[in-house]
């Protein structure tokens, strides 16, 4: 019978120690206050998943139905079921201003996987393009590419646009206001 008990104290104190952070990573937990599809706030400070880039909240797509959806509500969701579901641990990459850069991993089953690419390649996150129109990560363009083949997630919506485009006629119709 003690046994049993010291067996069962054991098993739960291991169990405990193999979820937590390995040395160097924070748990993504549940609760944090999302505010896109590819950044949080936790604690008062941003962090954002380096070569990422989620749909803009504003921007829309027409689903199946003919109705317009918010993009952004659409990646920000699929964010939140992955912290729910996976439940990641992130490491800090980068630093720019007051956002931290990290890279993230959630446990499926017994598998580890990459966050940016479980949310890329479902559909619902894009590869990031810096200032030149190039990826930040190319092996993320590579999975977005395959996620457009696959008509996955808001692929299949043939009014999505990559929020990179969205963002750089923005930039040009700014521009082009300031040169007149």
């Amino acid at each position: 019978m003690k046994t049993n008990a010291l067996s069962i104290l054991i098993a739960g104190a291991c169990a405990t120690a193999a979820h937590a952070a390995p040395p160097g990573y924070f748990d993504l937990r549940q609760g944090v206050s999302l505010e896109t599809g590819d950044t949080w706030i936790d604690g008062g400070r941003t962090y954002r998943l380096y070569g990422v880039q989620s749909c803009l909240r504003g921007t829309s797509y027409t689903d199946k139905a003919g109705a317009a959806r918010d993009c952004g509500e659409a990646s920000l969701a699929v964010l939140a079921a992955f912290i729910r579901d996976t439940n990641p641990v992130c490491a800090a990459v980068a630093q720019a201003g007051s956002t931290t850069y990290v890279g993230c991993y959630g446990t499926v089953g017994v598998s580890r996987m990459d966050l940016a690419v479980m949310l890329i390649s479902s559909g619902f996150a894009f590869a990031a393009l810096d200032s030149n129109g190039l990826p930040i990560h190319p092996e993320y363009a590579v999975i977005e590419q395959d996620a457009r083949e696959r008509h996955a997630g808001l692929w299949q919506f043939d009014d999505v646009q990559h929020p990179a485009i969205f963002l750089s006629r923005n930039a040009n119709a700014r521009k082009a206001d300031t040169n007149r």
